[in-house]
């Protein structure tokens, strides 16, 4: 009995060793990972960018496509936009870009959209359309956008940070 009380001790010893290598960590590290909000999702930088509309700021998650990508890479981009609609704010880019148009069916506010390859297209209402779009990405909390856009023409920047 005693040789199993003294193993059992020396595998106490050597798991409390173990577990204390764990925490080791350089000096002025943690060694625990960041902490992150319940349900919140992680984005990386590449895959987010910015709409400002007056003095209200929209986040925006890109959709992982060529032509979100090149969206992104003409950013810093100031761009004045018309309604068309009531339901969505439009406006020719300088340049084409990839397509990859699908039909959406439903429509939602906060989507941004590529119709054809030049026109750039933000939805502030949810609806139903029979027309094909390359999706460039979806405004994160549309809550308050079609406020902020409201019904004629609106200066918008879109920035990557």
């Amino acid at each position: 009995m005693a040789t199993n009380i003294s193993l059992h001790g020396l595998g106490l010893l050597c798991g409390g060793l173990v577990l204390g290598a764990c925490d080791a960590a350089p000096p002025g590290a943690s060694g625990r990972p960041a902490a992150v909000a319940p349900g919140a999702a992680v984005q990386p930088e590449e895959s987010r960018m910015w709409m400002t509309v007056g003095t209200r700021r929209f986040a925006i998650t890109l959709a992982d496509t060529e032509a979100a990508r090149e969206f992104a890479a003409m950013l810093p981009l100031s761009i004045d936009m018309p309604d068309l609609n009531n339901n969505e704010k439009h406006a020719e880019l300088r340049q084409a870009l990839p397509t990859n148009a699908i039909r959406p069916g439903t429509i939602r506010n906060g989507d941004l959209m590529l119709y054809g390859p030049r026109t750039l297209v933000v939805f502030y209402k949810t609806f139903e359309s029979i027309y094909s779009y390359t999706r460039l990405g979806r405004v994160d909390e549309p809550a308050g956008l079609a406020q902020a856009l409201g019904s004629g023409s609106v200066r918008i920047e879109f920035s990557k940070n």
